[in-house]
């Protein structure tokens, strides 16, 4: 199974984007330095969240910055501007309809799937950016000391 990893790329690059001082870079050369990932990824999930109002960038200058405060942008919003498929759990599409297990499973699991992705969301849209950043920000402190 291939996992993405889109969410996780998006919220480092918006923490990195508002940690990173003035004068550093925030190129996606230097977000991708910091992911360890192409630079063309990093763009496609800048223009991602670009397009969603949660970064804002001038062309030909690399100094985007977050569309709002940090305090009001949630992982759920991140999520839903970069993972193109918004469910976090998928039900196999095969399955043996002569079996009873196999012909009833894809409908009980859709249901139970629902039921996870909105806790997901719900959780999802009570964590911030701005979390994320104070938690990094306590580590470096912790590890500093």
């Amino acid at each position: 199974m291939k996992y993405s990893y889109k969410l996780s790329d998006a919220i480092h690059t918006l923490a990195y984007i508002e940690i990173t001082p003035e004068d550093g870079d925030v190129s996606s050369n230097g977000i991708a330095n910091s992911i360890e990932a192409n630079p063309s990824v990093i763009r496609q999930l800048m223009s991602n969240m670009n397009k969603a109002g949660l970064l804002e960038s001038q062309a030909g200058a690399a100094k985007p910055r977050l569309a709002r405060p940090a305090s009001e942008i949630t992982l759920l919003d991140v999520f839903k501007a970069v993972e193109i498929n918004h469910n976090l759990l998928h039900v196999d599409p095969n399955t043996n309809i002569d079996c009873p297990v196999g012909a009833n499973i894809q409908q009980t699991l859709d249901a139970a799937y629902e039921r996870v992705q909105k806790a997901a969301e719900a959780e999802m849209s009570k964590l911030t950016i701005q979390d994320i950043v104070d938690n990094i920000n306590e580590r470096v402190q912790k590890n500093a000391g």
